[in-house]
C-alpha cells in the first residue's frame, strides 16, 4: 500500500505516512470493481446501457439517435426517424461534467471501433484517458476498452504532491501513471485469448486536469505510443504536451519535417505500446502549469492524422464555434470523417477557465525507446 498523498509505500498496519506525515486514512482509494462489472465492461456495449458509466445514459435507458435525438430500439433503428444507428461500441460518448466530455467513434473505412475513452470529473479535478486498440490484433476492440477504464480508476484519487520538492512531486506523479499504465497493462493481458499469434495492444495517453478555476490550472500527462494530448489555449499559441512512440518520430528527431515523416510509409508505426508483448511499460511523463481559458485535448491518431499541429486543431477549435465539450468533441469527429475517416477517431476534452498569465512546465518528457516497431489501429 501507498500513500495517498506522496505515494511512499507505508508500513503495514501504518496509521500515518513516515515520509509526509498524512493519515493514512485521509484519501480512500476507489473500491475495486466486482468482476461481474469489469466483466460488463469489457464486453461490447449493448444497445441500452446495461451498466452505469458516468456521463452515459442510466442503465435500460435507450440511446438517442444520432441524427435527430430519438430514442433507439432495440432492433437497432430509431423509433422516430427510422435510421439505422451503429452499435454502442462503434460510437459512443461520455460526459461526466459540464466541461468535460468526449467521443468515439469508429470512423468511416474501419470495419470495428478499437479505440476507446474513458473520463471523471468531480470539482475542479478531471482525468482522460484515451487507449488506441492496435488494428489486426485479437479482441483489441475489448482489450483497449477495459484498460482505459482500469486506467481511469487509478487516477481517480488526487495527484500526490510527493515530499514539498519539485523532484519528489514528480517522482509520485510518475509512480502514480505508472500505477494507471499498470493497471491497463493487466487488463489487456487479462483479455488476450490463449496462444493468441497477434495478442490485443494498444497506445496510452492520460491527462489529469486539477484546479481548472484557479489562478493556474496544473495538466499532468503521460503515454505511450502515439495517441496525443494538447493544450490549446484561447489566445496564443497551442502546445503538444506529449511526445510520440513512433517510427515518426524517430525521423523527426533525425531531422526529417513533420509532414514528411507523419505522411511517409511508417508514419503511423509505434514502437511502444500495452500488450503481452509490450517491449516497455514507462510511460513518458509531464506537467504543465496553464493559465487563460482554453482546452486540454487528448485524441487518437485518428483525429490528429488530418490536424497534427496544434494551430491546425485550434483551427478546428474555432471553427466550431462552442464552448460546450460534447459539442467540441463531435465536431472534432465530424471534421476527422469528413476528411476520409481513415481510423477510429476518439476525441476527449476539458474546458479550463483558470485567469490569464504565464504557464510553467515541467522540465522535460521521460526519455523512452525501443527498436521494434508496430502500426496502430
Amino acid at each position: 500500500m501507498n500513500c495517498p498523498s506522496c505515494a511512499e509505500p507505508l508500513a503495514p498496519g501504518a496509521a500515518f505516512c513516515e515520509a509526509c506525515g498524512t493519515p493514512v486514512g485521509a484519501v480512500a482509494p476507489p473500491a475495486a470493481a466486482p468482476a461481474a462489472d469489469v466483466a460488463a465492461e469489457a464486453a461490447p456495449f449493448e444497445l441500452t446501457t446495461a451498466t452505469a458509466v458516468p456521463g452515459r445514459p442510466a442503465p435500460g435507458t435507450p440511446r438517442p439517435c444520432l441524427q435527430c435525438g430519438g430514442a433507439v430500439g432495440p432492433d437497432g433503428y430509431c423509433e422516430s426517424c427510422g435510421s439505422k444507428q451503429p452499435s454502442e461500441r462503434d460510437h459512443f460518448r461520455e460526459a461526466p461534467a459540464d466541461w468535460v466530455a468526449g467521443a468515439c467513434d469508429r470512423g468511416i473505412r474501419h470495419s470495428r471501433n478499437e479505440d476507446a475513452m474513458a473520463l471523471f470529473a468531480t470539482g475542479d479535478r478531471a482525468v482522460l484517458v484515451v487507449l488506441d486498440g492496435v488494428s489486426n490484433t485479437d479482441d483489441s476492440h475489448l482489450a483497449s476498452l477495459a484498460g482505459a477504464r482500469a486506467a481511469r480508476d487509478a487516477l481517480v484519487v488526487p495527484m500526490p504532491s510527493g515530499m514539498g520538492t519539485a523532484e519528489s512531486r514528480a517522482a509520485a506523479v510518475t509512480r502514480t501513471f505508472a500505477a494507471a499504465v499498470d493497471g491497463a497493462q493487466r487488463s489487456i493481458v487479462a483479455l488476450t485469448p490463449e496462444g493468441s499469434t497477434q495478442p490485443p495492444s494498444a497506445t496510452f495517453s492520460a491527462v489529469v486536469v486539477e484546479g481548472r478555476t484557479a489562478g493556474r490550472a496544473r495538466l499532468h500527462v503521460a503515454n505511450i505510443g502515439d495517441s496525443r494530448c494538447y493544450w490549446l489555449p484561447d489566445a496564443g499559441d497551442g502546445v503538444q504536451l506529449t511526445v510520440d512512440d513512433s517510427v515518426a518520430q524517430v525521423q523527426i528527431a533525425a531531422g526529417a519535417s513533420r509532414q514528411e515523416a507523419e505522411q511517409g510509409p511508417q508514419g503511423h508505426a509505434i514502437t511502444r505500446w500495452l500488450g503481452i508483448d509490450a517491449p516497455d511499460l514507462a510511460p513518458r511523463v509531464t506537467s504543465l502549469d496553464v493559465a487563460g481559458p482554453g482546452w486540454v485535448l487528448n485524441c487518437s491518431d485518428g483525429l490528429w492524422n488530418y490536424a497534427s499541429e496544434p494551430q491546425e486543431l485550434a483551427d478546428q477549435v474555432a471553427a466550431a464555434a462552442t464552448t460546450d465539450p460534447q459539442a467540441l468533441a463531435l465536431a472534432l469527429v465530424a471534421f476527422a470523417n469528413a476528411r476520409g475517416g481513415q481510423d477510429n477517431i476518439t476525441a476527449v476534452l476539458a474546458r479550463v477557465d483558470a485567469p490569464a498569465g504565464p504557464g510553467v512546465a515541467d522540465p522535460g518528457h521521460n526519455a523512452a525507446t525501443a527498436d521494434e516497431g508496430e502500426t496502430d489501429g
